[in-house]
């Protein structure tokens, strides 16, 4: 299992990679224009600030917080869990470690997660089911396993490129299945 998702993560990291400036940028104004299905005003939604070839969220977090949607970005911790704080736009993001933007806020505790509505996560790819393939460092699976402990279910969604919707996903006992994948075409209902 472990040498299928690891050769799975190089030839999507590969794809990413191969994607030119322009495809990237499309695709981040692209997944913008759907902030209206994500989320209402006044709601809170769990977000990340997209690095390297990830599918761009920055337009995305500014349209998000412009509808007046309350916007928290994970800060992380020395043990690769997950703290949170609240998006103030983009002059509130400092460089972080492994190359990563984090708001320099006040922190808010990593259970601050529970109270989102929706939870965009980070991912390489997934499948019709819902299985997300993520980086393999494990932060976001902490995330749902503290969201699972606190009894909420909020909406899950993981950002992805079309080609990154899979028909069948490796898994482990362990994964936790999301229920929406935006891709710059829309919101595609899973599992």
């Amino acid at each position: 299992m472990h040498n299928e998702k690891s050769e799975l993560r190089t030839r999507l990291l590969a794809q990413r990679r191969a994607l030119t400036p322009d495809a990237r940028e499309e695709a981040a104004h692209a997944l913008a224009a759907h902030a209206g299905e994500l989320a209402a005003p006044g709601a809170t939604v769990a977000a990340y600030v997209s690095v390297g070839g990830e599918p761009g969220t920055r337009p995305l977090l500014d349209a998000l917080r412009a509808r007046g949607v309350r916007v928290l970005l994970p800060v992380l911790l020395a043990d690769n869990d997950l703290d949170w704080a609240e998006y103030a736009g983009p002059a509130a993001l400092a460089p972080a470690g492994r190359g990563l933007l984090e708001p320099v806020g006040g922190r808010l505790g990593p259970e601050a997660v529970t109270g989102a509505g929706l939870v965009l996560l980070p991912g390489l790819a997934v499948d019709r089911a819902g299985l997300r393939l993520g980086r393999g460092g494990g932060s976001y699976d902490r995330v749902l396993a503290r969201l699972e402990r606190a009894g909420v279910r909020p909406l899950l969604a993981v950002l992805l490129y079309e080609h990154e919707l899979l028909a069948e996903v490796p898994a482990e006992p362990h994964d936790l299945p999301v229920d929406v994948a935006l891709t710059p075409s829309g919101l595609h209902r899973l599992g």
